[in-house]
């Protein structure tokens, strides 16, 4: 299993458009195939982070190519005020 880790930096003005935004599209990334599980964090004033779990890259990867992502990702990411940071990791299993 694979986790995504993406960090956002939102500009100020767009905080409450972006959580309007993404919050009601959560469930819909969560029924993407080889998804397990995805938050959504909330840091410092507009700085969010994504957390994913995934079955396999190869699911994160096809998320990253569907209809859904191609929605989020056009709309978001002029509100960004800096670029974004996405790291993928290895869940180690306990």
């Amino acid at each position: 299993m694979i986790v995504r880790i993406v960090h956002l930096h939102i500009v100020s003005e767009r905080i409450a458009d972006f959580e309007a935004f993404v919050l009601p599209r959560m469930a819909r990334i969560r029924m993407q195939a080889g998804c397990q599980k995805v938050d959504l964090l909330t840091g410092q004033q507009g700085h969010f982070f994504t957390l994913s779990h995934w079955d396999a890259e190869k699911d994160l990867e096809a998320y990253r190519q569907s209809s859904l992502f191609a929605e989020i990702w056009p709309t978001v990411k002029p509100w960004f005020a800096a670029k974004a940071e996405a790291w993928t990791t290895t869940l180690n299993p306990e």
